[in-house]
């Protein structure tokens, strides 16, 4: 009998040890997500600014790519440090023939790598601190800086965080599918109903919301960054390489004019 009491006793500390264990992993695995992926979003000051069409002055760059044009307004005053990187390589000509790498599946696409597998020169332009903002997203036509690295303490590696760093390679952001069921989850768990309610009109990827720097949105030729999002593709490793290669011809870095983009689409 007292034998049987000992065994039963180590049976209950050692679920006991277990349950405890299990919870703090799970804990330990949602704040690591959190600190990770997100910073503090206040519903109430939040300004979707990729809402508002361009005004006269805003910087704005040009691409110019294999199948078309494309032009998105810039954000230097939310994300100062990546889209001066950005600025500074576009005129040096650094994306001139560079390679979109990556297509996936009608969501997104990858480009401004000078190598064909999507590799950059080198890490000079490559550990510009990720900036997130609460007033930008990835909705479609959405610019945003690829994550290059992170680096991390020991503490940060178990509960997450850490400071993650961009560079020269961009995304642009096409959309997924928004079906009745998704809709209604998005509205559940969005931030602000207003931020649902703009991605289930405008499209986007919500998944990818404060995990890249925004660097800018698409106000023309949406087309080219549909089609950039659905190229045929070879299945490489981590990228989905196009079957056929589409280049980046030029990135040239203006300012908005109304007149302009007035002509332009008569």
């Amino acid at each position: 009998m007292i034998r049987g009491n000992k065994v039963v006793r180590l049976i209950l500390i050692f679920t006991l040890i277990m349950g405890v264990t299990s919870l703090v992993v799970m804990l330990a695995g949602m704040m690591k997500e959190r600190n990770s992926s997100y910073i503090t979003i206040v519903p109430e000051e939040m300004e979707l600014v990729q809402l508002e069409a361009p005004k006269d002055g805003d910087p704005i760059a040009i691409v110019e790519t294999t199948i078309g044009e494309f032009r998105f307004v810039l954000y230097p005053e939310y994300s100062p440090n990546t889209v001066k990187n950005f600025t500074e390589l576009a005129e040096q000509g650094y994306y001139d023939n560079t390679y979109v790498f990556h297509s996936e599946s009608g969501v997104y696409s990858a480009a401004g790598a000078p190598n064909k597998d999507g590799s950059a020169k080198d890490n000079t332009h490559e550990l510009v601190e990720r900036e997130l903002h609460q007033n930008l997203w990835p909705f479609k036509g959405a610019v945003m800086a690829m994550n290059t690295t992170i680096k991390q303490s020991f503490t940060e590696k178990i509960i997450g965080g850490g400071t993650y760093y961009n560079g020269s390679r961009f995304m642009l952001v096409n959309t997924v599918s928004f079906d009745d069921a998704f809709k209604e989850e998005l509205k559940a768990y969005s931030e602000s109903q207003e931020l649902a309610e703009a991605f289930i009109e405008k499209g986007g990827v919500p998944n990818f919301s404060q995990q890249m720097t925004v660097i800018g949105q698409t106000y023309s030729g949406i087309d080219v960054v549909e089609k950039l999002a659905s190229l045929e593709t070879n299945n490489v490793g981590n990228y989905k390489f196009p079957a056929e290669d589409v280049m980046i011809n030029s990135v040239k870095i203006s300012t908005y004019s109304s007149e302009d983009d007035s002509s332009k689409r008569n």
